[in-house]
């Protein structure tokens, strides 16, 4: 049969009826679909999204639905643009924990709100993809918990492996709300409160309090109103300030990949009492100091495994001494690691009390040491805080240019380098410049309580090399023209945890030479000498006499320093000393037996008595002898006590002296047993390298 064309009015018809449909068919949906009660939906999305979410999560409230074409930061290329989005609003929105969470029974939600509004992307749901691209929250309140485990309620990747559904976030839009933070990691319990503001770069305000480790804190900064979690390269301002006691911490910078924290960039300040103050903030092992501040450039880089924190070309002060340098603090199992390098150019000794507890009062109550250091008691009894070694590992250079004493006593190119390796402390080496000459050492304290049950497991080696006796004593007038050099070498190892405690157990050797030169005769006179001389000197002047030697050996057993050898051999006489130094008790009971030499008007032979303590120390002689000057006695207070502890001593043979015996025993190295035993090993002998004091 022939085709016959239809007439044109009926074609015409038959196009406008299939226009008609085709307009009408999504016309009439999109009325049902606006006249839908969408409550009826709830159901469906609450499962949905529960899925995706690995958590419950309700919408217990009013569903209302618009539609909306993309905002501009949600547009797509090409034919996506012209379609329309669905636009929810939710009122009375709850969210539950993941499994392995355990919440507060009276507080079992992780976030509710009431009211949230977001579009989602219709084209994702026919993958199984909730893809919200803005997500608005109205009065949140957010329950973050974190478990000892390291299991947290806010991480949502991977949460429900099983399920076909899948969630993503790209951006979130704060306003006024509350959030609540329970970390089991890190003993904390915080709570933030949020409010809109208007401003040229931050869009909220928050004020936080609570406690960080256990410890009170308070806080309040700035950030941005608007959280990218997809454009990761969009900068999150940030500005906060953070208060523990007296110490602060402030921030200042933007965070570039939020879900990362892996491009944190801020101008970090910092400041308080003391750096050990910086553990309730920063989880950080740091000794104690004087009142510290710093500042310097923070980057953090959260991965898996644990964060790395970048502190870089920081300075500052603490106490009167400068400091500057970097480090990097990572967290890493089974201990967090702090490496890094420090330098000042001035180092005020002062500063250095606090690390062992030797400050003075008003600087125990700034940084709220104990104040329980005794009356009259000098070594310091404060302990050591060895339960926090076990959180950190360390490795951290440390130099100064130079040290001063009041100025008195001038230290140079000071250099440590201080490991913290499983509670292990080591100063390998802790080396000075002083007074002309060196002072090396080398200190270990093993914290881990293996050795010693509750107690440090200490040991020390020193050795002083050519140190200038006048440079050593500054203030004490007969020694400027005394010329001599003073050698010393210590061994010796401890249980305890305090400087107190760890002298009062020490056990080893102590030796000392001064080698080659001559002494101040007045000096030596009015340590007892000879008086009539002492007279004669100050009428006709001080002069030098050559000094033979000056040995010196202690060995000390339960912090019992008992004298072996102790002689002082000049041309003009000799002093014998023998008794005792006491480091537990801090008793003196020494007895110096002058001896001189040719003939002497009014010589004095009688013995001179040290006794006391190291706070109070007595100078007397035998009854019926004229007493010694005040000043001489001064002087030999402050001489012969600390020469034990400073080794002091020895020349070459003169003479009619008894230096010969003494050399050969004084040179010989110390050595000291093992920490917590009180005698060395018999025949043990210098390691490699070690040598014995120069004669």
């Amino acid at each position: 049969m022939p085709y016959l064309p239809l007439p044109k009015s009926r074609r015409a018809k038959i196009v406008l009826a299939t226009a008609g449909v085709l307009i009408a068919v999504p016309a009439t949906a999109i009325i049902v679909l606006l006249n839908t009660d969408w409550n009826r939906a709830k159901p469906w999305l609450n499962a949905r999204t529960s899925e995706a979410l690995g958590r419950p999560f309700a919408i217990e409230g009013d569903l209302a639905l618009a539609w909306r074409q993309p905002a501009s930061a949600e547009k797509q290329r090409g034919w996506r643009d012209y379609l329309p989005w669905p636009h929810l609003q939710a009122r009375d929105v709850r969210m539950g924990n993941p499994a392995g969470i355990v919440a507060d029974p009276r507080h079992p939600q992780s976030a509710s709100v009431s009211q949230l509004a977001f579009s989602l992307d219709p084209l994702a749901l026919l993958d199984k993809k909730i893809v919200i691209p803005e997500l608005r929250f109205d009065a949140p309140q957010l329950r973050l918990l974190r478990g000892k485990d390291g299991n947290n309620n806010w991480t949502f990747e991977k949460q429900n492996p099983g399920s076909s559904w899948q969630f993503e976030l790209q951006s979130v839009v704060f306003s006024k709300g509350t959030v609540y933070l329970e970390d089991g990691i890190t003993n904390s319990t915080m709570r933030a409160d949020v409010d809109t503001i208007v401003d040229a770069r931050y869009g909220i305000a928050w004020t936080l309090a609570g406690t960080y480790r256990g410890a009170p804190v308070k806080g309040s900064g700035k950030a941005g109103g608007v959280l990218s979690l997809q454009q990761q390269s969009t900068p999150f301002p940030l500005q906060a300030e953070m208060r523990s006691g007296s110490t602060t911490l402030a921030i200042d910078g933007t965070l570039t990949r939020p879900t990362r924290l892996a491009a944190l960039d801020v101008l970090l300040k910092i400041s308080g009492p003391s750096m050990a103050q910086l553990y309730a903030l920063t989880g950080v092992l740091l000794p104690e100091t004087p009142p510290f501040s710093a500042q310097g450039h923070l980057t953090g880089v959260l991965k898996r495994g644990g964060s790395d924190w970048i502190y870089d070309k920081f300075t500052g002060k603490v106490g009167s001494s400068d400091i500057s340098g970097s480090a990097k603090y990572s967290e890493r199992k089974p201990r967090n690691v702090l490496t890094g390098n420090v330098h000042s150019k001035l180092l005020h000794l002062n500063d250095l009390g606090p690390l062992v507890g030797a400050d003075n009062r008003a600087s125990k109550v700034q940084r709220g040491a104990q104040l329980n250091q005794p009356a009259g008691r000098v070594l310091p009894i404060e302990t050591f805080k060895t339960e926090r070694w076990a959180s950190l590992d360390a490795d951290v250079r440390y130099t100064a240019d130079t040290i001063t004493r009041d100025a008195n006593l001038p230290i140079s190119q000071v250099d440590t380098h201080i490991v913290l390796n499983d509670s292990v402390l080591s100063l390998n080496p802790l080396n000075f410049n002083i007074a002309g000459g060196t002072l090396v050492s080398q200190i270990r304290m093993d914290g881990s309580g293996k050795t010693a049950p509750g107690r440090i497991a200490a040991e020390l080696k020193a050795s002083a090399r050519r140190m200038q006796i006048k440079q050593l004593f500054p203030n004490l007038k007969p020694l400027q023209a005394s010329v001599g050099q003073i050698n010393g070498d210590a061994a010796l190892t401890a249980t305890g945890n305090s400087v107190a405690s760890l002298l009062g157990n020490s056990n080893g050797e102590v030796k000392a030479l001064i080698n080659g030169g001559s002494v101040s005769k007045l000096l030596l006179e009015e340590m007892g000498l000879n008086i009539g001389s002492v007279v004669l000197a100050k009428l006709s002047g001080d002069k030098q006499v050559k000094l033979n030697c000056m040995a010196a050996s202690f060995g000390v057993t339960h912090g019992l320093m008992q004298t072996r050898q102790f002689i002082v051999d000049t041309d003009d006489a000799t002093l014998h000393v023998d008794g005792t130094i006491n480091l537990e008790n801090e008793k003196l009971d020494l007895t110096l037996q002058p001896d001189s030499k040719g003939v002497r008007i009014f010589s004095l032979r009688a013995p001179i008595y040290v006794k006391g303590t190291f706070s109070d120390p007595d100078v007397s002689i035998d009854k019926g002898v004229v007493a010694l000057r005040a000043g001489g006695a001064l002087a030999l207070a402050a001489v012969a006590p600390f020469a034990a502890l400073l080794p002091l001593v020895n020349a070459g043979p003169g003479e009619q002296s008894e230096c010969a015996s003494l050399l050969n025993q004084a040179s010989r190295k110390p050595v000291a047993p093992q920490p917590g035993k009180t005698r060395a090993r018999q025949g043990a002998k210098p390691k490699t390298g070690e040598r014995a004091l120069p004669r």
